[in-house]
């Protein structure tokens, strides 16, 4: 996935976007901005949350505690609207925090306070449809739980509706590509696969947005008073799924797929995969609550079952589902591009596979699996955590064609018929595997607030992250934007010693060389530009663009050289 940044292109369309909407009637805009949900229905209490330590809380049977790994594990049952307000009361601290992160990159982006003015006015407009196509239940528990979100950013959006926007921002962030691209890995094995026979489902979400997005982990266990208790792993201030089970051992993951940006918002992806974690026991029901709903991107969901004991990939996207079953196999491979018959003769999927690490990593888990034929939890976690290019080739860390981009928020391993879930802690997916019991955790009994994993099935912490590589890779990363600011600079000059310094910390990744070239190239030294471009090509690049943007600078420094 590439880092969160706007490019001019994006820019230009926010501005196109905005103009077409002044357009438009506000009529539809008025109404979704006044538009309020029935709350009145619920019964509600309001929570008086006991502090217990600076790490604990707890609100009747409802709490809040982080673990030994630093995970951050809530615990919350009730009726939509109580469920909104449990939440929101027990990770208020946190949740105001992951907003402030997300919108104090906004911020950067939009320093103006008229452009402020207008990027609230084009927010207005976009999602001036979502409230339609969300549920009144869900849009009930966004209501209790933005009660405790911070007046701080009205400027761009109410409390609630901020908070709904924020469930379609990791919609938007797959389809505006300048934004964010996600590079997720999933996969499914079962039979012959496993060692014991049964199923198991890994997954690593790779959705970045800052460093700081990522510290707070939330591992939730919602009781609803409608539907089935579930787990998720997401963030504070999210009650969309992107990664979770639910107690009759059906499983979703989603992956990015090829989008156009969307004209108008509508159900957040993460919402229509809550809905069936909530109300589906089989595929068939999860498949039947997808085609219900209308998405506004393209997208994957990986959905697992206990009852089936088989996996499918339900894939959506604006105008066309298709869903990819396998044939006289036992195992289901999801990168970021299509593969069921719906979308076989998509051109924007078909562009996606050719120019795309998609893929790449398509092909890694296979090489993979061909290696290793009958996985464990442990063996699932070193498939999620494994760094290197097709036969094993040393591609540099961070290479989106690895299936460990290291970036990844969060990874999970799912046993769906023995209802078992490892959760990964920080860094990336290489600390600690945490292992939770949905059995024991939805018996019917108030799960013990500081004894809620089954620390004994945990996975360890991968040796990597102890090393002197991971930490090169982790002062690379920091050193990138120096390089690439002194790049864009005339007025930063670097010593002598810090290009070939940079790329001794990640030498096998091509974009050291690219922004060494880069570098060199704005400060007019063409040969030294040359050959760093050179170096480049010679390297793993990750996409078809990307490796036509170093040969473009090549061709330049080139000509620079023969004036």
């Amino acid at each position: 996935m590439k880092k969160t940044k706007i490019h001019n292109l994006s820019y230009k369309r926010l501005l196109l976007y905005f103009l077409f909407s002044c357009l438009l009637s506000a009529c539809g805009v008025s109404k979704s901005v006044h538009h309020l949900p029935d709350v009145h229905q619920y019964t509600l209490e309001i929570p008086k949350v006991n502090k217990i330590n600076d790490s604990t809380f707890s609100y009747n049977q409802n709490f809040l505690t982080k673990n030994k790994q630093q995970l951050w594990e809530l615990y919350i049952k009730g009726n939509p609207l109580q469920l909104g307000y449990n939440n929101g009361a027990l990770t208020q601290d946190l949740m105001q925090k992951q907003e402030n992160i997300f919108f104090s990159k906004v911020e950067s982006f939009v320093p103006s306070k008229f452009k402020q003015k207008l990027l609230k006015t084009f927010l207005k407009w976009y999602n001036r449809k979502m409230y339609l196509n969300v549920r009144e239940d869900y849009q009930a528990e966004l209501y209790g739980l933005s009660q405790y979100s911070s007046d701080q950013y009205d400027f761009i959006a109410p409390r609630y509706l901020r908070n709904l926007y924020l469930h379609g921002a990791h919609d938007i962030g797959h389809a505006m590509q300048d934004l964010a691209m996600v590079g997720c890995t999933s996969l499914a094995v079962w039979n012959e696969n496993t060692e014991d026979g049964s199923m198991l489902i890994g997954r690593n979400f790779d959705f970045y947005v800052g460093d700081e997005f990522a510290q707070n982990k939330l591992v939730e266990f919602v009781e609803p008073e409608d539907g089935i208790p579930y787990m998720s792993v997401s963030w504070p201030g999210m009650i969309g799924v992107v990664s979770g089970m639910n107690k009759e051992g059906i499983t979703v993951t989603i992956n990015a797929g090829k989008s156009r940006i969307p004209l108008t918002a509508k159900t957040p992806i993460s919402l229509v995969t809550r809905e069936i974690l909530q109300y589906a026991k089989t595929i068939e029901e999860a498949i039947a609550i997808a085609k219900k709903r209308k998405v506004f991107v393209s997208e994957s969901i990986l959905v697992g079952s206990a009852h089936d004991r088989n996996a499918v990939i339900i894939e959506v996207s604006p105008k066309n589902i298709g869903v990819y079953r396998v044939q006289n196999s036992s195992r289901v491979l999801c990168t970021n591009h299509f593969q069921s018959d719906a979308y076989k003769d998509d051109k924007r999927n078909q562009k996606q596979i050719e120019e795309s690490h998609s893929k790449y990593r398509y092909e890694k888990l296979q090489e993979l699996l061909q290696e290793e034929k009958k996985l464990t939890s442990e063996k699932m976690a070193a498939v999620l955590r494994n760094r290197s290019g097709l036969k094993d080739k040393s591609i540099g860390y961070g290479n989106e064609k690895a299936l460990n981009q290291l970036l990844a928020h969060h990874a999970v391993i799912f046993s769906p018929e023995k209802k078992l879930v490892w959760v990964s802690s920080n860094p990336y997916q290489l600390g600690e595997f945490v292992c939770y019991d949905l059995n024991e955790i939805f018996s019917g009994k108030m799960p013990k607030i500081n004894d809620f994993s089954k620390s004994q099935l945990n996975i360890p912490r991968d040796p990597f992250a102890d090393s002197e590589e991971f930490e090169n890779y982790e002062i690379s990363r920091m050193v990138s934007k120096e390089i690439n600011d002194a790049a864009e600079s005339k007025d930063i000059v670097l010593t002598d010693d810090a290009i070939p310094y940079y790329q001794s910390l990640n030498p096998d990744f091509w974009k050291v060389y690219f922004l060494g070239g880069k570098y060199y190239y704005h400060k007019k030294e063409y040969s030294k530009a040359k050959i760093e471009f050179e170096k480049a090509l010679t390297k793993e690049i990750t996409t078809v663009p990307d490796r036509k943007m170093v040969e473009r600078y090549l061709d330049k420094a080139n000509k620079k050289l023969h004036k």
